[in-house]
């Protein structure tokens, strides 16, 4: 595997992961069977993918590397499905988070 395809592999999981975070919250702490079948779905096929990138990416980097997509793209969408408030300052955070993502990115090679 390339490392290219490795970090699509690692950015699809990290998307998927932003998808588990809200089914779960759908699945009402796993009170409805359809969300919680999804919810588990999703887990697996997060964990799939990172441990395929991992075969091929420095493990530091692209740990924090999917759980910034994650952290990110939760509290984006967070604010657009259930109205969770983006503050200045918590705009402010994920501009930072982002910003590491990209530096250790560039620093992995």
């Amino acid at each position: 595997m390339t490392r290219s395809f490795a970090w699509a592999l690692l950015a699809t999981s990290g998307l998927i992961d932003v998808a588990w975070a809200l089914s779960m919250k759908y699945a009402q702490g796993y009170t409805k069977p359809l969300w919680t079948t999804v919810s588990l779905a999703l887990l697996a096929a997060f964990v799939y993918l990172l441990g395929k990138a991992l075969q091929v990416l420095d493990v530091g980097t692209a740990y924090a590397v999917w759980t910034g997509i994650g952290a990110v793209g939760t509290v984006l969408a967070g604010a657009v499905l259930f109205g969770e408030a983006l503050t200045p300052l918590r705009l402010f955070a994920i501009a930072l988070v982002l910003v590491g993502i990209v530096l250790l990115k560039m620093s992995s090679g």
